[in-house]
């Protein structure tokens, strides 16, 4: 298997398959810095700082199949589809990456070969084994967010990222109301209409599968205990989770909130 994506506990009981999309700063020998200094590859826009952590511990609590990416987003963003503008960002946020202007066909598709296929592929392989094998199967994918984000902040300490299909988005929104002084977003930060929701929408909706995006606000999750509080939290909540019936349960925002750009 290709070192840009890490699979761990392929055979985990559990329905859930945990993907982390932004786990990784690495930046491959091949790409270089891409023009920037060490400083800048520890901010968001080189990954999702604590989205790590608190996956691998919620697999680890529930017995699931964890997939991570393990190449900066600032190379290639695993979770675009291959024609989004902001595949290989040549500016995010404010911050210009200079080694991603100008880029060829050829050195695009070297992009798309380093990081983003082989994710994709290992995800697809797992899923379409469970398939297989009559397993059932939850996708569920993790995240982290800005508290501030071109200068306005976000209120909001975890967000669920869902479209139509809301069958566990809803529970988990409900799970999440009823805990003391957290405050939770509906397709906030950011919703379908952003273009974040595409690893879910390639591999879970396109075979009919519960699915649900994860966004919890980094600086909740910057320290270890915050991991572990997360962590445990989801952990609890996914392990007595029931989705509901249907495809396309309604609830809530859907996805009809205007468009941002991911930070």
């Amino acid at each position: 298997m290709s070192n840009a994506v890490r699979v761990t506990n392929r055979d985990g009981r559990s329905p859930y398959v945990i993907l982390c999309d932004h786990a990784s700063n690495h930046l491959p020998a091949s790409v270089g810095t891409l023009g920037l200094d060490a400083a800048e590859m520890l901010r968001h826009i080189a990954w999702d700082p604590g989205a790590l952590p608190v996956s691998q511990r919620v697999a680890e609590g529930l017995d699931a199949t964890l997939v991570e990416s393990c190449v900066s987003r600032l190379a290639i963003d695993c979770n675009r589809p291959l024609g989004a503008p902001d595949l290989i960002p040549e500016i995010s946020e404010t911050t210009i990456i200079p080694g991603n202007a100008g880029l060829s066909a050829t050195q695009r598709q070297a992009r798309i070969a380093l990081s983003w296929q082989p994710f994709h592929d290992a995800i697809d392989d797992i899923v379409s084994e469970r398939r297989r094998e009559g397993r059932e199967t939850r996708l569920v994918s993790v995240h982290s967010f800005t508290p501030v984000y071109k200068g306005v902040s976000r209120p909001w300490h975890i967000g669920i990222i869902h479209d139509e299909d809301s069958r566990l988005a809803a529970p988990l929104v409900t799970a999440l109301q009823q805990l003391d002084g957290v405050t939770v977003g509906v397709n906030e930060p950011y919703s379908p209409a952003d273009r974040v929701y595409f690893t879910l929408e390639h591999h879970g909706r396109s075979r009919g599968l519960p699915c649900a995006m994860i966004e919890i606000r980094n600086d909740e999750i910057s320290a270890p205990a915050g991991q572990r509080r997360w962590a445990d939290l989801l952990t609890g909540i996914f392990a007595e989770l029931k989705p509901e019936a249907g495809e396309a349960a309604a609830f809530g925002l859907g996805n009809g909130r205007a468009a941002q750009t991911k930070a």
